[in-house]
């Protein structure tokens, strides 16, 4: 397989900064549960956390929908739990790609049969034209409908630790 850089590192830095910025203000005043989707999700929230203007709280979930494919099963299953109560908080997710949807569908209908006050989606890289399932309330980067990997995103558990977005391709 052959990778061919899609979004460099600069460019995911700064569009981060803004994304926290946005998020911030929105959140002002508030003390909103990060729950964070393991595994791809964890370089981008790492980076996002560190430049909030807030102290959230912060846990993690592990879902699973891709396997080992390129393609999505179509079949979330919750491979790991949350740690941390979430009855009656604002709860946002972070989550490396909305691509068909059907997992962060899965993650808000979870957290609110918890209890969750709100819940609000934040992606790094959406997949609009395949994205039609679910509401993304902020987003780093609109991308075409191709694998990507890098910066947490994987194929079949490798790619992840690559300081960019690139595009997997067949040699």
């Amino acid at each position: 397989m052959k990778i061919r850089k899609y979004i460099d590192e600069k460019t995911i830095e700064e569009r981060i900064i803004r994304l926290a910025d946005e998020i911030s203000a929105d959140y002002k005043g508030s003390d909103p549960i990060i729950i964070s989707v393991l595994k791809g999700a964890f370089v981008f929230t790492a980076d996002l956390i560190r430049k909030l203007k807030f102290m959230p709280k912060i846990d993690f979930i592990r879902v699973e929908s891709y396997g080992s494919s390129t393609v999505s099963s179509g079949k979330i299953e919750k491979k790991t739990d949350l740690s941390i109560d979430v009855k009656g908080k604002d709860v946002l997710i972070i989550e490396d790609i909305a691509d068909t949807g059907l997992t962060i569908q899965y993650l808000i209908g979870y957290l609110n049969s918890l209890g969750a006050r709100s819940v609000k989606v934040c992606v790094l890289l959406n997949k609009k034209e395949k994205n039609r399932k679910v509401r993304i309330d902020y987003y780093g980067f609109e991308i075409e409908n191709q694998f990507v990997v890098g910066y947490g995103l994987d194929f079949d558990q490798k790619y992840r630790n690559l300081p960019y977005i690139g595009i997997l391709e067949k040699e």
